[in-house]
């Protein structure tokens, strides 16, 4: 209890930490076993607890957060991390499926766009209401000098569903996608609404093309993928949050 007691305390709005929010079960599975020994706090969310990554010559407080899977926990729960921390930076990472030739297994996604595809309007035109949740990162920041090998620039689709393999050459062809997941629509959109900077690093578990999905009825591929690319992401921490403190004492200068 008093461990408990002293992370919530250091957790305080006050502190303005850096907020690593993962979606999926599977992936939060995988940083619960790369920190072990963490204090975990509940929300009504999931499991949420404090940390610091040394990051070149500083050591930047973070809370690593578990928000929950689809667009509407994805949604509420970026709300509820930018309400009680106030985050200076909110970094998303998670996992998504690949179009098959477009991408390859593994690699990452630096988000620049995202594009809610599945909204479905009747009345009037799809693509403006399509074009309304679409959101736009600025990532001026994360992109001066060279990336971590295996990270590619670019748009991620969300949608509220697996990827279905007949619906891949639409996403090709009307989006140039080459990748999609659930959550990273609604996080951006929310984080833009907020005037929260947002970071979204998103890796291939699994490929899906015409002919089918790896994943589908098979999903230890999914977990595998998951637990690789959780891994990387992971490590991958310090580099992305010693960019960031760069980024931001240049902009204090």
């Amino acid at each position: 209890m008093l461990a408990a007691t002293l992370a919530l305390a250091l957790l305080s709005p006050g502190a303005s930490p850096v907020v690593v929010l993962v979606s999926a079960n599977a992936e939060w599975r995988v940083v619960r076993e790369a920190f072990p020994s963490a204090v975990t706090a509940s929300s009504p969310f999931g499991e949420f607890f404090s940390h610091r990554v040394a990051a070149g010559p500083r050591s930047i407080p973070i809370v690593v957060f578990h928000g929950g899977w689809g667009k509407i926990s994805a949604a509420a729960s970026t709300q509820y991390a930018i309400d009680r921390w106030r985050p200076r930076l909110l970094i998303n990472l998670g996992t998504c499926g690949g179009f098959r030739g477009e991408i390859g297994r593994t690699e990452v996604i630096l988000v620049d766009r995202t594009v809610v595809y599945d909204i479905i309007e009747q009345m009037g035109d799809a693509s403006q209401a399509i074009a309304d949740y679409s959101t736009d990162l600025d990532l001026a920041w994360a992109t001066k000098g060279e990336l971590p090998t295996g990270v590619r620039r670019g748009l991620l689709l969300s949608a509220d569903r697996d990827i279905l393999p007949a619906d891949v050459p639409r996403l090709r062809a009307g989006y140039r996608g080459v990748a999609a997941d659930w959550e990273s629509g609604a996080i951006a959109y929310v984080a833009r609404a907020n005037r929260t900077p947002a970071l979204i690093l998103r890796g291939v578990s699994d490929l899906v093309g015409e002919g089918g999905g790896e994943a589908y009825g098979n999903e230890a591929v999914f977990e595998e993928g998951t637990r690789h690319v959780m891994t990387n992401l992971i490590g991958q921490l310090p580099f992305w949050l010693s960019r960031w403190e760069s980024g931001e004492t240049k902009a204090r200068r």
